[in-house]
């Protein structure tokens, strides 16, 4: 990786950029992909399938059998560590819940709070070189804590119309029994438009590779809500001169392996460590099985020296890496100071692996800087707030006025008028502006307390 001491202004965003695509050639392939799958439906799916992934596909959907010969098929010390993994990822979720707000602003005029959960969502759990069984874990998870009424996954079959074992033992394990043997655009578009067997989604969600990206992105546009804007992933360590090496490397292989654009990011305040550490890179790349696919993105990766903490952070807060590993000493300081990171993982004993896996927080992440602006997937994902307000005779009685004048001012007099017919029917049955109490039929309401 090569090295660059303490660059800045325009040699600092070149040294920063990441990799890019001519999405314009992109949407020329999916685009078409989109609109077949729209008009023609399962047929279409069914092309697709043999034209893309070579499988002829007799049903779209996993049966049961396929369910229960699955989980026979994953080892049990597999199984063991999925359950951990589970328990991890489920308790840190579930504890995101938020308690129903109810709130009396002014005397007469109370404003609340729910939750509800998005009726209909799809997953889509990418297969390609390395079936992602994981995202199963931190997409059906919250999905079915939140309550979501439906939730399908969609994942790419193998030659043979078999998707990963480990995959369909992880959807039993969550509790999603609907799952597609699709894979690409295709899928996307099954989920985002629907078909005579796929139901539409309100929400799609999942990582995937640069066609997957983009047919969100143009679903995106007027057919369906996505979780976030997606790049490739990526990863920035941070050092000192007293980071272990080995440590260090490893982070950076460990995300340099995902794919040919993941891009790895090293900033040190040391010189001599930073090359330690490249030195180690090399080293530990030779045994990679994943070898000449990390070898790609680190030819697109860096290693930026600086001179202290404080330049360290602004990078940091700058660039918006959807994984942060602070590898320092006294890491929690500088974390307590990031607000632009999808994650961070904190000390020399906190791998990225960790938070892929089984720490418990979430792997779905803004990448390519959206970081700056979006959260990773959450409880919240997978949930809408809806807000409610209660205005009693003598609530309206002392607001309305202030919306009159308001409504005035805008020059919307319906608005105004809405308000006025109210007050004058008030006045002339004599309500006065004094504290209602309460409804005749008293007791409580779910969304406005006691009444």
């Amino acid at each position: 990786m090569p090295v660059y001491e303490n660059p800045e202004g325009e040699q600092l965003v070149e040294i920063l950029q990441r990799p890019s695509y001519d999405f314009s050639k992109i949407e020329k392939v999916v685009e078409p992909i989109l609109e077949k799958v729209k008009r023609g439906g399962d047929k279409a799916l069914r092309k697709l399938a043999l034209e893309y992934d070579h499988v002829e596909l007799e049903d779209l959907w996993i049966s049961e059998e396929e369910f229960a010969s699955a989980a026979d098929e994953v080892p049990a010390t597999l199984k063991e560590a999925i359950q951990i993994a589970y328990q991890n990822v489920k308790k840190f979720h579930e504890a995101q819940r938020q308690q129903q707000l109810v709130m009396e602003v002014m005397p007469g005029v109370v404003c609340s709070r729910r939750s509800v959960p998005i009726q209909k969502v799809g997953l889509y759990v990418p297969g390609g070189s390395a079936p992602l069984f994981s995202t199963v874990l931190m997409l059906a998870i919250p999905a079915k804590i939140a309550g979501c009424e439906e939730v399908i996954i969609s994942s790419p079959t193998n030659r043979l119309g078999k998707i990963n074992p480990v995959v369909l033992y992880t959807a039993q394990l969550v509790g999603v029994s609907k799952v597609l043997k699709l894979g690409g655009a295709q899928a996307i578009a099954a989920m985002g438009y629907g078909t005579a067997s796929v139901p539409k989604v309100d929400k799609i969600f999942g990582p995937g590779n640069q066609y997957v990206t983009v047919a969100k992105q143009m679903l995106a546009k007027q057919d369906v809500a996505i979780d976030m804007p997606a790049g490739p992933s990526e990863v920035m360590v941070v050092v000192d001169k007293n980071s272990d090496a080995v440590y260090a490397a490893s982070d950076l292989l460990a995300q340099a392996e995902h794919g040919p654009d993941s891009q790895v990011i090293l900033v040190s305040t040391s010189l001599k460590k930073a090359e330690e550490i490249n030195n180690e890179v090399v080293r530990q790349l030779a045994g990679l099985s994943r070898k000449k696919i990390a070898e790609k993105a680190l030819s697109k990766s860096a290693i930026i020296v600086v001179e202290g903490k404080k330049e360290a952070l602004k990078i940091v807060n700058d660039y918006g890496p959807e994984h942060l590993i602070i590898s320092i000493e006294k890491a929690e300081k500088m974390a307590e100071k990031v607000v632009n990171a999808g994650s961070v993982f904190v000390g020399e004993y906190t791998p990225e692996s960790a938070g892929d896996y089984a720490s418990g927080t979430n792997h779905t992440l803004p990448t390519n800087g959206w970081a700056r602006s979006f959260s990773g997937v959450s409880l919240d994902s997978f949930v809408k707030n809806i807000t409610y307000q209660r205005i009693t005779k003598e609530g309206l009685l002392l607001l309305g006025p202030t919306i009159e004048r308001m409504a005035e001012a805008e020059l919307l007099d319906a608005h105004k008028n809405a308000v006025t017919v109210r007050l004058n029917k008030l006045r002339e049955d004599g309500i006065t502006g004094k504290p209602d109490k309460g409804s005749p039929e008293g007791g409580e309401s779910l969304l406005f307390g006691k009444r």
